[in-house]
């Protein structure tokens, strides 16, 4: 199984930057692939943007475009999520998902995840 520990939320002015970290342990496996989806009481989870296992292809969801940029890490097992120009719009609690065997899997839908990390909190004031 895979084990998904989040970092990096945190209090922040509207127009501040925050580094979101997620770190896997346990079974990985090379073709993986990782998300980050957020959500705020009473709304569903939405999806903010994900990585392919290599890197090489990356999506967002079009309220992020421009202002946020996930990357990862494979020596280190670590998925990030840099987040610039933040708004109060942006204020949820942030989740880490994983999928092993990836590849053709949707990662834009929180439904194709088998992993998830605790959540974050990340608060922005106006």
């Amino acid at each position: 199984q895979v084990q998904l520990v989040e970092s990096g939320g945190g209090l922040v002015q509207a127009g501040g930057s925050l580094r979101l970290s997620c770190a896997a342990s346990g079974r990985t496996l090379s073709s993986y692939g990782m998300g980050w989806f957020r959500q705020v009481p009473g709304k569903e989870r939405e999806f903010v943007a994900a990585i392919t296992w290599g890197g090489g292809s990356t999506y967002y969801a079009d309220s992020v475009k421009g202002r946020f940029t996930i990357s990862r890490d494979n020596a280190k097992k670590t998925v990030y999520l840099q987040m610039n120009s933040l708004k109060p719009e942006d204020t949820a609690v942030y989740y880490c998902a994983a999928v092993p065997d990836s590849y053709g899997r949707r990662l834009g839908y929180s439904y194709e995840y088998d992993y998830w990390g605790q959540g974050t909190q990340v608060t922005v004031s106006s």
